[in-house]
């Protein structure tokens, strides 16, 4: 166990938990669970995410990324407001930013996104973020509220971040018209079911840095069932991977987060996914990657 946490590191069982000025990633784990609309359980993702990530082992079939050290921090407070909250999880991860490492969130709710993409923006970096979800999540308000989880990429344009959206196959008609009327990119799971995923996916004024925020309703329903509002039709495990291999191109991921874990017992496969899709990405951001 992690020194004065109630869980392991992440990968502490392969990595000695790492002090965050000598850490190149920093896991924040963020439990909010305060908007769902269909099945709860998310404020239990972060927790089982860490604790399945014991099982990963440190080869990711390129390297092992976890060798630039993982810092894994308590978890964030959810008693207060929403947006009490975000402001907390918005000031550290602009701090990791600033101090030159890579912020992780494991949610929690989609809301929880907004809260590093805000704390990057703040530490002056340019960047745009690519969504993986069922949903587009592009609602002004849902159920009276504008820190759903289906406003959170609404909040995220609102903050002049570019966006483009992978494997959608839900929405509104709202989410609809206004991607429509911003020009918000997408590859959505009907287009991606009907054709190899491009080369070069994202439009060419895209920033060149990336922050990616990956739903775990965006995996197909039987592959993840332990999500509060599973779709059917989305992606596999490789057609996420291979996603990711050439968005990643030329570009580099200065952050990440993974939510909408709701934990089912006896379903720990879904855990270790979405622990496995985590250090995953860790690979992809790690400096000594190669993308092309």
């Amino acid at each position: 166990m992690t020194p004065d946490l109630p869980y392991p590191g992440f990968l502490a069982s392969e990595f000695p938990p790492a002090k965050p000025e000598d850490a190149l990633f920093h896991v924040i784990p963020f439990p909010l669970e305060k908007t769902v609309s269909y099945g709860g359980g998310t404020a239990k993702g972060p927790a089982a995410i860490l604790q399945a990530s014991q099982q990963i082992e440190a080869f990711d079939g390129n390297a092992c990324p976890g060798e630039h050290g993982i810092a894994t921090y308590g978890q964030a407070p959810c008693d207060e407001d929403i947006e009490t909250a975000l402001d907390t999880v918005s000031a550290l991860t602009r701090k990791v930013a600033q101090s030159g490492g890579i912020p992780i969130v494991l949610g929690g709710e989609h809301t929880v996104s907004f809260a590093p993409v805000r704390g990057l923006k703040e530490a002056g970096l340019d960047f745009g973020v690519v969504q993986f979800d069922a949903h587009a999540d592009l609602r002004d308000t849902y159920r009276g509220s504008r820190w759903s989880h289906a406003c959170v990429m609404r909040r995220i344009y609102e903050l002049g971040v570019p966006c483009f959206q992978i494997g959608i196959r839900s929405l509104c008609y709202t989410d609809h018209a206004f991607r429509q009327e911003n020009g918000i990119g997408h590859l959505d799971a009907c287009e991606l079911a009907r054709n190899d995923f491009p080369e070069n996916p994202l439009p060419v004024d895209f920033p060149k840095d990336i922050y990616i925020t990956f739903d775990v309703d965006g995996f197909d329903s039987s592959l993840m069932p332990a999500t509060g509002t599973p779709e059917p039709g989305g992606l596999f495990w490789h057609d996420a991977i291979f996603a990711l291999d050439k968005l990643v191109k030329g570009r580099r991921i200065i952050g990440f987060d993974v939510v909408e874990l709701a934990p089912q017992q006896g379903l720990h496969a879904c855990d270790f996914t979405a622990a496995k899709l985590v250090y995953t990405l860790m690979g992809l951001a790690a400096p000594d990657t190669t993308h092309g």
